[in-house]
């Protein structure tokens, strides 16, 4: 089962970061089709925030179609994002961490990698048109 964190000072919603780290568990194939997400009473009382949220964070999901709540039973996995093999997730994890080594060796913060990674992912349009 996953086990959520919220990040306060990263200025991304709280149920966004929810939907995020669910998307993120189906495409690295920790969460399965089948696998049940904690119930919302869980989250509340693990993260300690509105129960409101942790529903729009289910039902944009469910939008999604990628989990489907049972009334009276939970909320399940329905979706398969393609998840990446395990032993692929392993040599990607260990040549990022590489990655990460050269990167604060230059100097480069979290938000300075993220920001690098970002802007190499999705160029910005300035750079797309030169």
């Amino acid at each position: 089962m996953i086990e959520f964190h919220l990040e306060a000072r990263s200025g991304v919603p709280t149920y966004l970061q929810l939907v995020q780290q669910v998307r993120q568990a189906i495409r690295l194939g920790i969460l399965r089709p089948g696998d049940q997400l904690p119930t919302v009473k869980e989250v509340v009382s693990s993260l300690t925030i509105n129960p409101n949220t942790v529903l729009r964070a289910y039902r944009e999901l469910d939008l999604e179609g990628l989990v489907a709540g049972r009334r009276g039973v939970g909320t399940f996995v329905v979706g398969d994002a393609a998840p990446v093999a395990p032993d692929d997730v392993k040599d990607l994890r260990a040549a990022l961490q590489g990655w990460i080594g050269q990167a604060r060796a230059a100097g480069l913060d979290d938000e300075g990698m993220s920001a690098l990674f970002y802007d190499t992912v999705r160029p910005p349009a300035v750079s797309r048109v030169a």
